[in-house]
């Protein structure tokens, strides 16, 4: 067994959404200055590095991320990778083949840095996800911090992902992941109320 971990690391370097809060960590107890131990202590937006979204992030009264199913995230899942260029949609047609599993991870490439938040990364079509949801795929992820373009603020592909009550994995990195089958693990932090949860994403192979 093979664990491949698609999450990037989480630090105060780590790219967010612009306006969004960045990661910013309090060291209260340190022992290299004589405590006899370290404590610390985080800040940051939910939707920090590989992250799920939760329906109510874009659906008013919608589920929030404690009370969406676990099996969501974790299970087959097939990466594909899409020729796509930045800031384009991807459509049914730009897929080389259907969907085999339940939970694709599409590998964009436009995203390539964590730390540096380019606005032209590619996004989903809702065709993309009315295609995806009658194949009977559950879970959508990509390799960008959103699954639309940076500059939609009527945020079309959510509305669909939402219409197909799909789950969503953001920010995942998968530079250097072979297109194939793997058992996807993601699991979402039980944070009551919230909109999003950062995950540990891993694939085994």
């Amino acid at each position: 067994m093979e664990l491949i971990d698609i999450s990037p690391v989480l630090s105060e370097r780590t790219a967010v959404w612009p306006g969004d809060v960045a990661l910013q960590r309090t060291v209260a107890l340190s022992q290299a200055n004589g405590d006899n131990l370290d404590l610390s202590s985080i800040q940051a937006t939910v939707h920090l590095g590989a992250h799920a979204d939760a329906p109510s992030h874009y659906v008013a009264g919608g589920a929030t991320i404690e009370q969406r199913p676990l099996e969501l995230y974790h299970g087959p899942c097939e990466v594909i990778a899409v020729e796509i260029g930045r800031a384009e949609r991807i459509g049914p047609q730009h897929l080389p083949h259907p969907p085999t599993t339940d939970r694709v991870l599409l590998r964009t490439g436009t995203f390539p840095d964590p730390e540096v938040f380019n606005e032209d990364f590619a996004a989903l079509s809702p065709a993309l996800i009315a295609h995806l949801a009658g194949h009977g795929v559950r879970l959508v992820g990509i390799d960008t911090p959103s699954v639309d373009l940076c500059h939609d603020r009527e945020l079309i592909t959510h509305e669909a992902i939402a219409a197909h009550d799909l789950a969503i994995l953001e920010g995942i990195v998968l530079e250097g992941v072979e297109p194939g089958r793997y058992t996807l693990i993601a699991l979402p932090l039980r944070l009551a109320g919230a909109d999003a949860s950062p995950v540990r994403a891993v694939l085994v192979r």
